[in-house]
């Protein structure tokens, strides 16, 4: 007897065992969510390496340097004056 038509008369038994009612992910399903999580992690930790590394300094606005160190400030502060 081939291995195919052993597996043909098994596949009747197994269909017969299957609760339709309960549908789980299983191993396979538990192995791709570890694996995502896994490389959701990594990424993580690579961007924080790589933002620590960043030396970043705002160039000063030209408009607010034309408008001199008084500014706007006192209109901000008292939005109701």
């Amino acid at each position: 007897m081939y291995a195919t038509q052993a597996l043909t008369h098994l596949v009747p038994l197994a269909a017969e065992e299957l609760d339709k009612n309960k549908v789980t992910p299983g191993v396979l399903g538990f192995l791709v969510f570890a694996a995502l999580a896994v490389g959701v992690w990594a990424l993580m930790k690579s961007m924080n390496r790589h933002m620590g590394r960043v030396n970043f300094e705002e160039a000063p606005d030209p408009d607010a340097v034309a408008a001199g160190p008084t500014g706007d400030t006192g209109k901000a502060a008292s939005p109701g004056k």
